[in-house]
């Protein structure tokens, strides 16, 4: 597995290291190359809520050219999504809204060749447009990664048996979606939902699955990574962008210079 350009991304999880990403939601290649070279250790393309279709996201893994791992979020949990997502070269996907073992299971089917699953065998640029596909059927099952978003309380009632599921190789908290599960939506830092976090990342541990979780800014990634957590994924680029524009024309406003008439 150590010629496959995201290994050690791989072996880096299996260790638990704190892996900083970011969510990557706008059509832009260029964006995508200019996180990847700030450093981030894996980008979380969001095809659930971002404005990408699959020919936009294999653009996006195409800029990094191997650089930065991409792991898509696919819109759902359909098998033919997850395929398409992985077909274009993907270090792995993120299933959202598992909620139950059935879920998980599918998450896996659906991302793994036969006979461990019942992933459909193509010629896309994964497989090297045809050339790799030998080696794309004999290896990608043990290379592409399966995240299964837990976000719901259900999901926290059933995680003990969702991270038993053979093939699920990390969970990844969704902290706005679970508190708007619980009658909270956005009240992330409530006693309620910090408990329900604490139970997943809890399970996780006990069972030896990786955790992440996405942060709002960077102490909170930082506390996260503190806490033993390793997907850790800092706010999206859509903030950060309007959040540098709106820094930067505040710094030049300081002086009460400019302004809208």
């Amino acid at each position: 597995m150590s010629d496959f350009p995201h290994a050690r991304f791989r072996e880096r999880l299996a260790r638990r290291e704190p892996l900083f990403g970011v969510v990557v939601s706008l059509p832009s290649p260029e964006l995508a190359e200019m996180l990847a070279a700030a450093g981030f250790d894996w980008l979380f393309i969001d095809m659930e809520h971002g404005l990408l279709d699959f020919a936009a996201v294999q653009r996006l893994i195409q800029a990094v050219a191997g650089a930065c791992p991409c792991i898509v979020r696919v819109p759902n949990n359909e098998a033919i999504l997850v395929a398409k997502a992985l077909d274009t070269g993907a270090a792995g996907i993120v299933v959202p809204h598992v909620n139950d073992v059935a879920q998980a299971r599918a998450a896996v089917q659906a991302a793994r060749y036969p006979p461990v699953g019942a992933r459909s065998i193509g010629a896309a640029r994964a497989q090297g447009y045809g050339e790799r596909l030998a080696d794309a059927i004999a290896h990608d099952n043990e290379r592409v990664l399966v995240v299964a978003q837990a976000e719901h309380v259900d999901a926290v009632a059933a995680i003990d048996e969702i991270v038993a599921v053979p093939g699920v190789d990390a969970i990844f908290i969704g902290p706005f979606d679970l508190s708007a599960s619980m009658g909270k939506p956005g009240e992330i830092h409530a006693p309620e939902v910090q408990r329900a976090i604490a139970t997943v990342t809890s399970a996780c541990a006990a069972a030896s699955v990786p955790c992440g979780i996405f942060a709002t800014d960077g102490p909170s990634a930082r506390r996260a990574g503190a806490a033993g957590l390793s997907l850790v994924c800092i706010g999206t680029d859509t903030l950060m962008i309007s959040s540098a524009a709106k820094r930067l024309l505040g710094d030049a406003r300081a002086a009460g210079v400019g302004g809208n008439a």
